[in-house]
This record gives C-alpha cells, structure tokens and sequence, in this order.
C-alpha cells in the first residue's frame, strides 16, 4: 500500500510547494529568524493544504485496500473493507455487510467534512 499510495501524498505536495514564493524565506532570514524557525514559522504553514489533501486522498483510496491484507496478513490482520468482502461473498449476510458499510461512509464523511472546515477558504492564485 506505501509503494502505491506515496505518489498520492508527494504529488499534492510538490505542487504547494512549487507555489511558495523564495522571497518570503528570504524576508524571514532578513529579519534573523533561524532556518528552523524559517521552516517552522513560514514554510510549513504555507504546505498545510498540501499535507492535508495529500492525507485526504491517501485515506479514501485506503479505505478500498481490501486485498493487501489477505495477501500479506492472515486471519488476524482484519480490515473493514475485507470484513465487508466477507459478509457480502461468504456469508451472504448483506446486512450486516450494508451496516458496516454505512459506519465506514460515515466515517469518511465526517473526516471529509472535518478537512473541508480545515482547510482556509481562499481562490488560488
């Protein structure tokens, strides 16, 4: 799942990171502040919507990873998508299957929804 979702997360933060201007971390230098605190202080602030979307995005394809654990796990190492696999092809309880289902799109939802509030309203440039 790393080797295929890391793209997911370096893509929208290369792009943030493309938009911020050199000159402000001038400007901070020029005022004395330390590279740590350059970083700190402007450069990570500036890189936040991309850490954010780069984990949004991670996170809903992560959800539909249903067969890395059968794969390289076992019986033990149980994801709510394979349980969902489960109710729906084995026991044909769907359900069951239909109420899991419904707690994981309520959980994507409101972590949507809670990234949605995060994130500042403003137009790109």
């Amino acid at each position: 799942m790393v080797h295929v979702l890391l793209p997911f997360v370096i893509l929208p933060l290369v792009v943030v990171m493309r938009r911020i201007d050199p000159a402000l971390l001038r400007a901070a230098a020029s005022l004395g502040a330390p590279r740590w605190r350059r970083f700190l202080s402007v450069y990570l602030p500036l890189t936040l919507p991309g850490i954010g979307a780069g984990a949004l995005i991670t996170f809903m394809l992560a959800t539909g990873f249903y067969i890395t654990p059968a794969l390289l796990g076992g019986p033990g190492d149980q994801m709510v998508s394979a349980s969902i696999a489960t109710y729906v092809n084995v026991t044909l309880n769907w359900g069951m299957a239909a109420a899991i289902s419904l707690w994981l799109l309520l959980g994507t939802l409101l972590l949507v929804g809670a990234a949605a509030l995060a994130v500042p309203r403003r137009g790109w440039r």
